[in-house]
């Protein structure tokens, strides 16, 4: 048995959400907050069998795609520091972080 974290962006989740229903697939979702874009994620919490591991890492794959992103970084309050406006930056986001993890024991009350 293995568990499978998989984070994902919220535009990809619902997605996701429905290929696993789809796949009989079990899969508990939690909200989560990323932290370099302080924007909203999902965490998805899969315990599979082992042999089905690469089937979910395929739905994840398939379903999770990369994409680009403009964003406005902060603005500097040090007034030591040059005062220009910063200019939005393109950076990638989506796609999947997917940890996946032996199980010693599982049970079910």
């Amino acid at each position: 048995m293995k568990l499978i974290l998989a984070i994902v962006q919220d535009k990809d989740s619902n997605r996701l959400s429905n290929k696993f229903i789809d796949g009989n697939i079990r899969a508990t979702k939690l909200s989560t907050t990323g932290g370099f874009l302080k924007e909203g994620n999902t965490t998805f919490i899969v315990g599979i069998e082992e042999k089905r591991v690469n089937e979910v890492l395929d739905i994840i794959r398939e379903t999770c795609q990369a994409r680009e992103q403009y964003m406005t970084p902060p603005i500097s309050l040090d007034l030591t520091m040059d005062t220009q406006m910063p200019y939005p930056i393109e950076v990638q986001v989506g796609g999947a972080t997917v940890f996946v993890m032996p199980i010693e024991q599982f049970h079910q009350f």
